[in-house]
């Protein structure tokens, strides 16, 4: 009876509580009215692999709560994402025009920019199920397309933080969500026998986490130089105008 009731408040937990982890950063952005220090890109790779991930789920069906997870993880995201391009910051590669992506990938002035990407690849990802979903091998590289792909989530905030040599604007309320929530899915995933490819990319995620929180331990939480620089220019800018005036 304890380990049923268990089980079901473990489920629930995995269901809801990744999505949750973001609310804190998505209330932190709207305070501040900047998402610097924040990668877009943790969206994009959330975004892209959950839908996959739908996609897995219609072929081997596991848990029903890692399935809700996921519709809920595509919500969370898309309003995050909404968020972040509102209170983009000023020297962003789109405000600039200085993006060097090819098509310049995620980086796009609108947000309905983005979402025709994402009805693209669902429409894609449509085709293709019907075409190989009875396959075992596709289905089985579905799953590690989805959850390498998820694998990688810290990735984009392991190299911003690189280059900002800060994690300035990125919450710790995150950080300990990243790594409370892949540590608790890590045993769950084993605990529960799920598919071989929870595990390994679960295992690979926990292992980015750490590497991020020895960056927090190394670099502190101080503005990025291009933070401040921006400032600066701000201030000037207002001291001219105040002198014309």
């Amino acid at each position: 009876m304890v380990a049923g009731w268990l089980s079901t408040v473990a489920s629930v937990g995995m269901a809801v509580g990744p999505p949750l982890v973001y609310a804190d950063q998505a209330f932190s952005i709207v305070r501040k009215k900047d998402s610097t220090g924040f990668s877009r890109d943790v969206c994009a790779i959330l975004l892209i692999a959950n839908i996959t991930r739908c996609f897995f789920w219609l072929g081997n069906h596991f848990e029903i709560a890692l399935l809700v997870q996921s519709v809920l993880m595509i919500l969370a995201q898309l309003a995050l994402l909404y968020i972040c391009i509102l209170y983009r910051p000023h020297i962003s590669p789109e405000t600039l025009g200085t993006s060097s992506r090819p098509l310049s990938f995620w980086q796009w002035p609108t947000y309905s920019q983005y979402i025709e990407f994402l009805a693209g690849l669902i429409i894609c990802q449509a085709i293709l199920f019907l075409i190989f979903g009875r396959s075992e091998f596709y289905v089985g590289l579905l799953g590690f397309l989805a959850l390498g792909l998820e694998s990688t989530l810290p990735i984009p905030q392991l190299i911003s933080n690189y280059q900002q040599r800060s994690l300035y604007g990125f919450r710790m309320s995150t950080l300990i969500g990243w790594v409370g929530g892949d540590s608790f899915k890590t045993v769950y995933f084993f605990l529960q026998h799920t598919p071989l490819q929870f595990q390994i990319c679960a295992i690979f995620q926990l292992s980015i986490d750490i590497a991020i929180i020895g960056q927090r331990i190394k670099y502190g939480n101080a503005p990025p130089i291009s933070a401040i620089l921006a400032q600066d220019d701000d201030l000037e800018q207002a001291l001219v105008l105040g002198e014309e005036i």
